[in-house]
């Protein structure tokens, strides 16, 4: 049995593998990760860092890249979706 890791998104108890990314604990969420600037719902895109679509706020830092951090025990994400 592999290690899990306990954090929440958006005030929603969250539970992924350990070494899983803070998206893949945001997708068992929504799939919305933030809005535009025009207010439409934004998700990762290129799954590696370079879009920036999937921001979000990682233990109150804004602009966190969800897709390149990984999830820790505990961690509080906030979506702007």
């Amino acid at each position: 049995m592999s290690a899990r890791i306990r954090l929440t998104v958006n005030g929603h108890p969250v539970e992924v593998p350990a070494g899983a990314s803070v998206a893949v604990a945001v997708a068992h969420v929504t799939l919305r990760f933030r809005r535009s600037v025009s207010d439409t719902p934004r998700a990762p895109l290129c799954g590696m860092g370079v879009c920036f679509e999937c921001r979000v706020q990682v233990d109150g830092v804004a602009h966190v890249r969800a897709c390149m951090t990984p999830a820790s025990e505990g961690m509080q994400v906030v979506t702007d979706a």
